[in-house]
């Protein structure tokens, strides 16, 4: 994600993290053993909360520090088809049916779903009727028969989809259409689902529209078909998926191809109405792609490109194979060489953050700092920006004991504000995060930082990775011991030293 400036900054080279905007949360589960939450240490983090006695009600989330009854234990999801019915009319619910194929992982009674903003009609679990009920934001499902541990599940659930709702994720209403934006823990404000991204799964998502409609999603066409006056849009997804990164846009839209590096198809999707003005910052996708393929090795999915929605979302998204871009981005005044670094910042979230996932929330530095890192760089290369990639650094050390004090050091940020969901995407993390990869590139040296990058996405490739694992691949490949050098960077307080610039200097928190 990232979230520019309207305008530049002061200093034009050092985009603002602008003041967060609202997002999501909730959930539970009960088991016939007996029930664990996941406690799992990630470098120097706290040991997670654990969930309330056996038998007891309320929201069983897996543990995460930052939203603790995220995400549901007791099963692992393989796969999503998810079947939305839309009517051409963006402030309606749509019909739908999803279907969650999964394997239990423990002995179960009842199992939840995350799911809000819908009406559920009926529930099916291995074909025959189970009974369910709303819990806050958790659908909560009691089979017919108890489940036991290594069982494969099929969940179907026939609900409504609504798009209407207070601007806090899921679905964005456009000028045209919808689009979805999920992050961090909206997912299932559209569709039910376990909705965390340490739970990937593959997904089809089928959708009927009116003919003049164009229905886009992630992963590649699968089939088109027509019923009457309606069209039937198919799409899978050739690598596992994130909840978070669900996309489907559904408008009056046009898609632009082209083909990037080795072949890749390119699909670039925006609205027919402004296409002549947005083609030309389509256009630049494959020349992207190619520049961060040179930095970090071959692109992780099967297709990419850019879906420009005309919405105000105050961000940018980068959902997996379709980042989702505001159309004001590209008709303001910005200047052209902040425009393309932000389209890398999201680009670079495909290796970083989507093919490789956060394990918690916490470790969402990984997918921030590096996305930073790499529009930093294109900048720097590209040419346009006002300072070097060193002169950001800088700058950053000497803003980072702020960013510390106001939202924790970089993996371990502050809880989010209340109502305020995505308040956990604060400055220690974008351009804090990138900072400790700056100092780690001055300890380990360039060759082996360089080393680190391409085995990090290829060794955890369509998986899930956290802070731990960082720290341990780092010592692998720089062979040296860094637990210490990173604990002081991503845990303390106070900025470490900078190796290389011990003048650098933080300024003191008001």
């Amino acid at each position: 994600m990232s979230l520019p400036s309207r305008q530049p900054s002061p200093d034009p080279y050092r985009p603002a993290v602008p003041a967060p905007a609202p997002r999501r949360s909730r959930r539970w589960l009960r088991s016939r053993a007996g029930r664990r939450a996941t406690a799992l240490s990630l470098a120097a983090v706290a040991l997670l909360g654990a969930a309330p006695p056996a038998g007891s009600p309320g929201a069983r989330g897996i543990g995460d520090r930052l939203f603790p009854n995220l995400g549901n234990p007791g099963y692992d999801v393989t796969s999503y088809h998810v079947d939305l019915d839309y009517s051409g009319h963006n402030d309606r619910p749509l019909n739908a049916v999803t279907e969650l194929t999964a394997r239990a992982t423990e002995a179960l009674d009842e199992l939840n779903l995350d799911f809000a903003r819908g009406t559920v009609q009926s529930v099916e679990v291995n074909g025959r009727p189970a009974r369910h009920q709303q819990h806050g934001e958790d659908l909560v499902i009691t089979p017919s028969a108890g489940i036991s541990p290594g069982e494969q599940l099929k969940i179907v659930v026939r609900h409504t989809s609504d798009p209407r709702g207070s601007g806090d994720g899921g679905w964005i209403r456009t000028s045209d259409g919808l689009a979805m934006a999920n992050q961090a823990d909206a997912a299932h404000r559209v569709f039910p689902c376990n909705d965390h991204p340490s739970d990937k799964a593959y997904f089809t998502f089928r959708i009927t529209a009116p003919q003049d409609v164009t229905a886009v999603a992630n992963g590649e066409p699968y089939d088109q078909s027509e019923r009457g006056p309606r069209r039937v849009w198919t799409y899978r997804t050739a690598h596992p998926m994130a909840t978070e990164l669900a996309q489907v846009s559904l408008g009056h839209s046009t898609v632009l191809r082209a083909e990037g590096p080795h072949g890749l198809p390119v699909r670039n999707v925006v609205p027919t109405a402004h296409r002549a003005e947005l083609a030309r910052w389509a256009a630049k996708t494959p020349g992207q792609l190619a520049w961060m393929e040179s930095k970090i090795g071959p692109f992780p999915f099967e297709n990419y490109g850019v879906l420009i929605a005309d919405a105000r979302t105050g961000f940018e998204l980068e959902t997996q194979t379709l980042s989702l871009f505001e159309k004001g981005l590209f008709t303001g005044r910005l200047p052209d060489w902040y425009i393309e670094s932000v389209m890398v910042h999201e680009l670079s979230h495909q290796w970083f953050g989507d093919s490789v996932s956060p394990h918690r929330w916490s470790d969402v530095w990984l997918n921030e700092a590096h996305a930073t890192w790499y529009e930093a760089l294109y900048a720097q290369e590209k040419g346009g920006a006002s300072a070097s990639l060193d002169t950001r650094m800088q700058r950053a050390y000497q803003q980072s004991d702020g960013w510390r004090a106001d939202g924790g050091p970089p993996a371990e940020p502050k809880a989010a504000q209340p109502g305020q969901k995505i308040s956990i995407f604060r400055p220690s993390i974008y351009d804090g995060g990138a900072l400790v990869l700056y100092a780690l590139r001055d300890k380990i040296g360039p060759e082996a930082f360089d080393r680190l990058e391409r085995t990090w996405v290829t060794r955890h490739h369509d998986g899930v990775a956290g802070t731990a694992d960082f720290v341990r691949l780092a010592s692998e490949i720089s062979g040296q011991d860094l637990t210490g050098f990173f604990q002081g960077w991503l845990y303390g307080a106070k900025t470490p030293s900078m190796p290389g610039h011990p003048q650098w200097r933080a300024k003191q928190p008001h």
